[in-house]
């Protein structure tokens, strides 16, 4: 699903980020307001669970290959704003490391994956959820469909930006300029892709990590859980419909999740193949899209970023792929969080400035509203 430069024009991807910046903004602000600083570590942790999912390819039976994101579990745990900022920060260090999704094309994925998915996602899960206990099934299976439908409504929106690039860039005789694509291909590709494979494993890692965390750290899904009312205050003055949950919300847990990940991403080199639409220009096959060159276009921007660390999350020669593999988890884990806590320490400083120099007080997170 991540798109690469040279498939979207230049004018797609300018619209794209000109959306995502009020975006970013107002999910900065929310964060800015909610978070706790003891729970920092859990939104850089989220952030690196997101760029690890997506490093673990799995088939798809027409030859290519799609991925989990993790934004829904993210929303759910913390919250759509603050899963706005954390799968952003991991498609950009894809991006500018890893060479996984374009520069230029950065605010189109983050639009697709860190906006419309975890919204959607949240959104249905919310639906589905709502008024029940925390320990219920019914969260375990909310997560699992808000996952799937927030996966596809992204795949979809992807599939879209692919789809009308022909009917509105190409030359005088009606040559594509940029992605080759029409909407009777993309639609059809990206939906064989997450209907039926990717968006079943989106929604079991995420119920799988809310059933885990219901028996083993229950107050962790309170983060992002708004007070209740007292019983005798409640619609019809009924009981509460869960006692209170005692303790403090750990993050230890996401840590030894994330170095068993790391260690797991590996079983992404077994999927054969690339993603749909993800294909450098030497690589598209040229007669299925009626076309003798490549794209202008694509050809002229698809290789805009030329600096990443270790493209392809491996090495420039090929060889030792599963060193390469794990080494890119490595890397991307260590950036990602240094990022996290530099954009923390910054919407921190950013806070105490605009107070005139007194320090807020700590309060929980309600940037998603009550879950």
């Amino acid at each position: 699903m991540h798109i690469p430069d040279g498939y979207l024009s230049p004018q797609t991807c300018a619209v794209a980020t000109v959306v995502m910046v009020p975006v970013w903004g107002t999910a900065a602000r929310k964060v800015r307001e909610t978070i706790k600083r003891r729970e920092v570590p859990l939104l850089a942790l989220a952030a690196a669970y997101s760029f690890l999912v997506m490093m673990l390819n799995v088939p798809i039976p027409d030859g290519t290959t799609a991925h989990a994101v993790g934004a829904v579990l993210i929303a759910i745990l913390l919250g759509p704003w603050a899963a706005v900022i954390a799968v952003s920060v991991a498609l950009l260090i894809q991006a500018l490391f890893f060479g996984d999704g374009g520069v230029l094309s950065f605010g189109a994925n983050a639009f697709n994956m860190a906006f419309v998915m975890p919204f959607v996602g949240y959104g249905v899960y919310r639906l589905i959820s709502q008024r029940v206990p925390l320990a219920s099934g019914r969260r375990v299976l909310a997560a699992g469909l808000g996952a799937y439908a927030g996966l596809n409504a992204a795949a979809l929106c992807a599939a879209v930006e692919f789809g009308i690039q022909p009917d509105l860039f190409a030359s005088a005789d009606g040559t594509p300029l940029y992605a080759p694509f029409h909407l009777t291909q993309t639609i059809p590709a990206m939906a064989l892709a997450h209907l039926t494979v990717a968006g079943g494993v989106e929604a079991a890692l995420t119920a799988g990590v809310i059933a885990y965390l219901q028996r083993a750290n229950l107050p962790v899904l309170r983060i992002n859980r708004a007070a209740r009312p007292p019983a005798a205050t409640m619609p019809g003055g009924g009981p509460e419909l869960e006692p209170a949950v005692a303790g403090r919300a750990s993050w230890k847990w996401a840590a030894a999740g994330i170095g068993l990940l790391a260690l797991l991403t590996p079983l992404g080199l077994l999927a054969s193949g690339g993603a749909f639409g993800e294909d450098a220009p030497g690589e598209l096959n040229l007669g299925r899209y009626g076309l003798n060159a490549v794209p202008e276009g694509l050809n002229r921007y698809n290789g805009f970023w030329s600096h990443t660390l270790l493209g392809g999350y491996g090495f420039g020669d090929g060889q030792n792929a599963t060193v390469g593999y794990l080494l890119s988890a490595v890397v991307g884990i260590v950036v990602i969080v240094a990022a996290v806590f530099l954009i923390a320490m910054l919407a921190r400083v950013l806070s105490r400035s605009r107070a005139g120099g007194r320090v807020r007080p700590d309060i929980p997170i309600t940037a998603g509203g009550a879950s």
